[in-house]
């Protein structure tokens, strides 16, 4: 498959894996809603999957899509439906794509899903493909809608549907949250986190990248659904000890009950923060290792070492 459409080509995910793909000679497709940044070697579309639209311009002569467009959160502070807006981006939008691949012939569709579905956290095992999902947020709500209606949509069609759920992606240019605590860390200010005894499967935006990549070419990928980490699991204090270590920062880590850290997210309305920061949340993503022969590059301390050394080059740069 050598024809790969990339929707939101220019976001976080979706910048590497374009690079990564045209770097490989693939031929590579991007939609996305307004092109103010083109990569080299990346032929773009503008068009937004919200709004009506020809899809077949982007569809045409394409092998795979690699579905990464969508919303995390709701379009402003005073929308009064998050969820139907999140549906309308994630869900929707989805299916409408779905539909124009099937049209147009495209022999695998990968959906970028989120472990949210599965659950916020976890207490006695690891996640894995056969859990029973338990969306709870409104954005992990409409991406399990998404694959409920792609898995029904696809059925008896001859496009192959793949899903992957990821935790928290993380890259030196990664936004939200981890951009955030990038950025406290090089203060070094000291962070409240000294009591958190917490394990954390995420995944960096190179090994997600690497597996979206083995699912595109890869024949036993038809069909499944993929959880996807680095394997190895760390805890909050460690990813901060990790990012202050690749900056040459110390890290000052203060110890403070964590019934106060839950109040505190309360009272600012950040309760899925401190869920983020404080609980456990592993994966066993032992099946996409052993089903695919795929391997993460490196581990989590290695990369977000080298997270923390490029987020300083661009600092001391500016």
């Amino acid at each position: 498959m050598r024809k790969v459409l990339v929707t939101g080509a220019n976001g976080f995910i979706g910048r590497a894996l374009c690079r990564y793909l045209a770097a490989n000679y693939f031929d590579v497709q991007g939609l996305v809603r307004l092109a103010r940044e083109r990569e080299q070697g990346i032929d773009y579309v503008e068009l937004d999957l919200e709004k009506a639209g020809d899809l077949n311009v982007a569809c045409h002569g394409v092998d795979c899509i690699v579905h990464l467009a969508g919303r995390a959160h709701v379009v402003s502070e005073n929308d009064q439906y998050p969820l139907k807006a999140l549906r309308k981006a994630n869900c929707m939008a989805s299916l409408r794509l779905a539909r124009q691949a099937v049209r147009s012939g495209v022999r695998r569709f990968i959906f970028i899903s989120s472990v949210g579905v599965n659950g916020p956290e976890t207490s006695f095992r690891p996640f894995d493909e056969k859990e029973e999902e338990k969306p709870l947020a409104d954005y992990a709500i409409s991406k399990f809608e998404a694959e409920m209606g792609l898995k029904k949509f696809f059925t008896d069609t001859d496009t192959e549907l793949v899903i992957i759920r990821p935790p928290l992606v993380y890259g030196v240019d990664a936004p939200g949250n981890f951009a955030r605590l990038l950025s406290l860390i090089a203060t070094e200010l000291p962070l409240p986190f000294g009591r958190i005894n917490n394990r954390r499967s995420i995944v960096s935006v190179d090994n997600l990248v690497s597996l979206i990549v083995q699912c595109i070419e890869h024949p036993a990928a038809a069909g499944q659904l993929f959880l996807v980490s680095d394997g190895e699991d760390i805890s909050t204090v460690e990813i901060v000890q990790a990012l202050a270590r690749g900056m040459d920062k110390k890290s000052l880590i203060i110890s403070v009950p964590d019934v106060l850290l839950k109040f505190g997210a309360k009272l600012l309305k950040k309760e899925s923060l401190y869920v983020q920061l404080c609980r456990s949340l592993q994966i066993d993503s032992s099946k996409a290792q052993n089903l695919l022969d795929w391997k993460p590059m490196r581990t989590t301390t290695e990369m977000l070492e080298e997270v923390g050394r490029l987020y300083a080059c661009r600092k001391f740069e500016t």
